[in-house]
């Protein structure tokens, strides 16, 4: 949604996507996702750039990768970074701060948007996304794997985010405007793990 609003504005020419993975076993920290299918979701036709941080890693070593990984971007002439955040205030000051630090001027484009607006503007627009991982704490486990359509979000509880943000789910898009082809997928097992109930999916 966030390079949606960005390709929308027309301000921008976004150049490049980013995002980091775990260095052990090549998925999205929270959100288990394999980096094949990371690269697959790249169909939405610009270079992907994966940044591996250890495990448990501290800040100072998820920074140092994540500083290697956008010198040569900075060195192209890249002055921009977007980030999709709606409304925690601590992350996006960390952000800010960080991309600062580097240079960089971090922008915000979804930021403040009413989250059910939000999550009913995204499936209006035509995205489709499964729930890969949940936390148990806050929302019933049986609610990974299933697909974000209106009825996933009219069985949402009262005090769950619609769009997850406080963490109560994680996704992944595989599907909406931008892309090229829908990535193909299988719904594999279910696990717990570090706190959250994974639903895994695998290249179709």
């Amino acid at each position: 949604m966030a390079l949606h609003a960005l390709r929308s504005d027309g301000a921008y020419d976004v150049v490049g996507l980013l995002t980091t993975v775990r260095q052990e076993d090549g998925r999205v920290g929270m959100h288990g996702v394999s980096r094949d299918l990371i690269a697959r979701q790249a169909a939405l036709g610009l270079p992907l750039t994966i940044v591996e941080v250890p495990a448990g890693a501290s800040n100072v070593v998820y920074e140092q990768c994540v500083a290697a990984a956008l010198a040569p971007i900075q060195a192209a002439g890249v002055r921009t970074i977007a980030f999709g955040d709606l409304f925690l205030a601590d992350i996006r000051a960390y952000r800010a701060q960080f991309m600062e630090r580097l240079g960089f001027v971090p922008i915000f484009p979804v930021w403040g948007r009413d989250t059910r607006s939000f999550i009913d503007d995204f499936i209006a627009l035509g995205f489709q996304a499964i729930v890969v991982a949940v936390d148990p704490v806050r929302l019933d486990p049986g609610f990974a794997g299933r697909v974000i359509d209106p009825p996933f979000v009219a069985d949402l509880p009262a005090d769950v985010d619609p769009c997850g943000e406080n963490g109560e789910f994680h996704s992944f898009v595989f599907d909406g405007p931008g892309f090229s082809v829908p990535v193909s997928y299988k719904v594999a097992d279910r696990r717990f793990d570090d706190g959250l109930c994974y639903r895994r999916i695998t290249a179709a």
